[in-house]
C-alpha cells in the first residue's frame, strides 16, 4: 500500500493527541451506522496503530487488524498485549499486491487509508470479495480539497463520484455524510471529513 516505508519510520511516534483527536471522531461516526454487530466479526483495513477499531472492539465479535507496515502492527500487538485484549487478531499484509480470499468479514472499515491508495478500484474491488453478502464497507476519509497539491496522497474524495466507482463495483445501498470540519487537519490546511456506507 501507498507510503508503507514512511509509517514503517513513524509507527512509535504514530500516536500524538491530533492522531487520537481524529481516531475517536472516526469511530464515533462508525459507530453510527453499527446495527446489531455483537456477533459480526469486523476488519480494521489499513489501521495503523489501530487507533479506530481498539475503539470498536466492544461493537464486535472479533476485529482484525491489517495493515502493511509490521512496525504499525507491532504496536497493536503491544496494545493488545497490554490491555489483554481478547477478541482482536493482527495480519501484515498488502492487498495491492495479493489477493485476500482465506476469509470472510462482516464489516470493513478503513479511516484515513484511501488517499493512500493508488488504484482506489481494485482495492475496494478486492474488499468487496472479502466480505459476506450483506456485509458493509464503511470509509471515513477527507473531502476533496483543492487547496493540497501532493503526489503522496489523493487531495480527498468528491463523496458523489466516490460513490459511482462503489457502484460500479457492485456495492448497493450507498450513503455518505460529511461529519466534521477541522482546522488544518489535512496536510496543514483546514479540512472536513466524510463517511461513506456501502452494502454488499
Amino acid at each position: 500500500m501507498g507510503n508503507t516505508d514512511k509509517f514503517e519510520m513513524i509507527a512509535n511516534i504514530y500516536d500524538t493527541s491530533e492522531r487520537i483527536h481524529i481516531a475517536n471522531l472516526s469511530s464515533n461516526a462508525i459507530r453510527e451506522y453499527l446495527v446489531d454487530t455483537k456477533d459480526k466479526n469486523a476488519m480494521d483495513f489499513g489501521c495503523g496503530t489501530g487507533l479506530v477499531g481498539l475503539n470498536l472492539l466492544d461493537d464486535f465479535n472479533s476485529i482484525l487488524f491489517l495493515d502493511t507496515s509490521q512496525n504499525m502492527i507491532d504496536q497493536i500487538n503491544q496494545k493488545i498485549i497490554d490491555s489483554n485484549v481478547q477478541n482482536a487478531s493482527t495480519r501484515c499484509f498488502d492487498i495491492e499486491k495479493d489477493s485476500l480470499l482465506d476469509f470472510k468479514v462482516d464489516y470493513i472499515f478503513m479511516a484515513q487509508v484511501l488517499l493512500h491508495i493508488k488504484d482506489v478500484e481494485v482495492v475496494l474491488s478486492r474488499l468487496y470479495e472479502i466480505l459476506n453478502d450483506n456485509g458493509h464497507l464503511l470509509i471515513v476519509d477527507f473531502d476533496k480539497n483543492e487547496k493540497i497539491i501532493t503526489d503522496m496522497v489523493h487531495n480527498g474524495f468528491d463523496q458523489s463520484e466516490l460513490s459511482e466507482i462503489i457502484s460500479k463495483i457492485g456495492y448497493k445501498n450507498i450513503q455518505s455524510k460529511t461529519f466534521y470540519s477541522g482546522d488544518k487537519i489535512f496536510m496543514g490546511q483546514d479540512a472536513s471529513m466524510f463517511i461513506l456506507d456501502a452494502m454488499k
